[in-house]
Order: structure tokens, then sequence, then C-alpha cells
């Protein structure tokens, strides 16, 4: 009689379960870093319409009354897209650019909004229709 070998085992070594671990890391780490770069601009693009809404409000204003002097942005609560960006963007007429003849509407990001998009933190709209920062953000 021939002793019997104990059959052969097949299955994942636990350094192969390792790589794997590491791979799908990896990959999961690339994947949310575009995720939060894509929510960052989108939330930008949607700040970037709020201020041009306001920027038309404000045109209503001057034709109604012929002055900015005399305007405020409404409330929050009465634009919805000022409503749903309150955690990401402040919205502003800086009292110092309000004349006559003249308007600065301003976004400024908060939060993780201002972390994750430094170079586009204030947005401005003018009443010619002048935006700033005018690199890659508008």
């Amino acid at each position: 009689m021939q002793p019997t070998l104990p059959a052969k085992q097949s299955g994942f070594t636990l350094l192969e379960l390792m790589i794997v671990v590491a791979v799908v890391g990896i990959l999961a780490n690339i994947a949310y870093a575009s995720y939060s770069s894509s929510v960052t601009k989108s939330r930008r693009n949607v700040a970037q319409g709020c201020l041009m809404e306001q920027a038309q409000y404000m045109e209503r204003v001057y034709t109604t009354n012929m002055s900015y002097a005399s305007a405020a942005l409404p409330a929050a609560d009465a634009q919805q897209c000022q409503a749903d960006l309150s955690a990401q963007y402040t919205f502003s007429l800086p009292a110092a650019s309000l004349t006559a003849s003249a308007f600065v509407v301003q976004a400024t990001a908060i939060g993780t909004q201002a972390d994750n998009d430094a170079t586009c933190a204030t947005m401005t709209v003018t009443q010619t229709g002048a935006r700033t920062p005018a690199s890659n953000c508008w």
C-alpha cells in the first residue's frame, strides 16, 4: 500500500489578497479625487449662474429706478439658487461698489468649497458684464 498524498489545496494566499486590497484602495483614491473635483466645479458653475441671475436682477432695478444706488439683493429664500448653495457660497452686493451707475455682485466660497477651489474662491460680476477672476474660473 502506498501512502496517500494530501490533495493540493487551491485558493488565495494572504500576499495575493493584500495586493488586491492595495490596488482597489489606489483606484478608489483616484476615483474619489476625481469625483470631488467634479462636485467642486459643478457648484462653481451653479454659483456663476446665480451671479448672472443677480446681475439681471440689478439691471431690472436700474430699469425701474434709473439707479443702482437703492438696490439690495433678494433674500436667499427668495432665490432658489442662492438657497441651494447657502452651505458653499455667500452672495453679496458690497456697499463700497454700489453707486447710481455701477454695481458689483460677489459670490464668496465658504467651507470645503473654499478649501477645494482656492483660485476661484471669490467671483464677481459688474454692470458691464466684467467677470473676475478670469483664469479658468468662468
